[in-house]
């Protein structure tokens, strides 16, 4: 087959019978196995030597974030009541639009909430990983980077060098040797691999 047979939704495909069965984005009526989505037409074998007829739309889901997902986001605003953020991903899922989120003053740090100064947690253009608490206010999503595996993992230095943890609320610039506050994230490798470093 040169090119990929696109299939459009209840398009006949094929006799039902000794040969092929339905599969995925199919479905089967009065003896014929008809196409049950717009895609492409894909077949394989299965164990019993049959055709499996399968119907593939080749799109990426949609996802969108849901309470305690881990999210990928890069901040786009700061001020001392909380930051605004673009998520780009919701776990290894890379978002094709992003969706606005805010972490709140209360929720950077799971202690010593009364001294966080947002200032010296997060900058414009950080990239943090953090959890998902809730749906807020004006469809942004309220975010916590309460829990040490959370926080800043990616951040440019004010002399454009990628910064390196120091210790979990400093990072330094190679460059330079400056050192500028954040909220560090330990990072682990799940959350390495989430945020595409």
């Amino acid at each position: 087959m040169a090119a990929p047979t696109v299939c459009v939704p209840g398009q006949r495909i094929f006799r039902e019978g000794d040969s092929y069965v339905a599969g995925e984005g199919t479905y089967k009526r009065n003896g014929f196995i008809y196409s049950s989505l717009a895609g492409f037409l894909h077949t394989d074998e299965t164990e019993e030597g049959k055709k499996r007829v399968e119907v593939r739309a080749d799109v990426s889901k949609n996802v969108v974030p849901a309470v305690d997902a881990v999210v990928t986001a890069r901040v786009t605003n700061v001020n001392p009541r909380f930051c605004k953020c673009a998520i780009l991903s919701v776990g290894k899922t890379p978002l094709r639009e992003t969706f606005r989120g805010t972490v709140r003053r209360d929720d950077v740090r799971g202690t010593e909430k009364d001294k966080v100064e947002m200032y010296k947690c997060f900058r414009p253009g950080d990239i943090i990983v953090a959890r998902v608490l809730s749906l807020g206010d004006a469809h942004s999503y309220l975010l916590s980077t309460a829990e040490n595996e959370l926080g800043v993992v990616m951040a440019t230095s004010e002399a454009g060098g990628s910064m390196v943890p120091v210790s979990w609320c400093k990072m330094q610039c190679p460059r330079t040797l400056a050192e500028e506050f954040r909220k560090v994230a330990k990072v682990q490798k799940q959350f390495i691999q989430d945020s595409g470093t």
